[in-house]
């Protein structure tokens, strides 16, 4: 069998591809930012997250837990603006399957929220009484 150029082209890194990719990617993030409320809301709680995480001096475990769990909060997050936009362009008019379809992606959100926030409280409250004390 011969192989022929385009065959070659498949297994060696295209650049145009992969700069594409990302500055797709990109696109994305920012229009879902642009206009995603709850993104945004997921945003500046990930941050504090983060600040409390240095304040309080979370152990490697705990940061790592907190960075997972801020990126699934997050990427749920994508994946509802995602299926809401798909389930726009399929069914512009009002449809009940249409709302449960947009319903439970923003179901999926709140639990990978709820979980998340939970999570949260039994790393940081720990912390944060410690930190209390050796303030007082």
């Amino acid at each position: 069998m011969r192989v022929t150029s385009k065959d070659k082209r498949k297994h060696i890194l295209d650049e145009k591809r992969l700069v594409n990719s990302f500055r797709y990617a990109f696109c994305g993030l920012y229009e879902a930012y642009k206009g995603e409320q709850n993104l945004k809301i997921h945003t500046i709680m990930a941050l504090l997250v983060i600040v409390f995480g240095f304040i309080f001096k979370i152990s490697y475990i705990e940061w790592l837990v907190c960075l997972i769990l801020i990126g699934l909060v997050l990427m749920a997050e994508f994946f509802n603006t995602a299926i809401e936009y798909v389930v726009d362009l399929a069914s512009p008019d009002i449809h009940p399957l249409a709302k449960l379809a947009k319903d439970t992606a923003s179901a999926g959100v709140l639990m990978m929220t709820i979980i998340s926030a939970l999570i949260g409280l039994i790393i940081f409250v720990p912390e944060g009484i410690e930190f209390m004390r050796g303030i007082l």
